[in-house]
């Protein structure tokens, strides 16, 4: 079973669930201040559940490319849309980064903690 390093959690999962549910359903800290409240719930609108994922996941599709090609993403950071992103492989590891679509440059939180 593939697993999620998240927030110092260790999380099982079915193999192409979705990152974003398992973050939530977890209880990790996926969206940042307003974010938690003001978000789009998944559909790849917002861009506020942006975060770092090492590991084996699905390819972008074109929701997380196009909301990620908008400011204040940038297409060529190394950042994907939770809620666009299916978990593949074991230990993906997830870091979540300051600002309100998580783009900020400071560290958030961790795999670790």
């Amino acid at each position: 079973m593939p697993k999620v390093l998240a927030q110092g959690k260790t999380i099982e999962c079915q193999s192409h669930a979705n990152l974003r549910k398992i973050l939530l359903h977890n209880g990790i800290d996926l969206y940042n201040g307003n974010a938690k409240v003001i978000n789009c719930r998944g559909i790849g609108s917002c861009g506020t559940c942006a975060v770092k994922v090492e590991g084996e996941v699905s390819a972008a599709n074109w929701r997380d490319k196009a909301r990620r090609s908008l400011p204040p993403h940038s297409p060529t950071s190394d950042l994907r849309l939770a809620c666009q992103t299916e978990v593949l492989g074991d230990d993906v590891k997830v870091t979540k980064f300051t600002g309100f679509w998580g783009q900020g440059s400071q560290i958030v939180w961790t795999p670790e903690g």
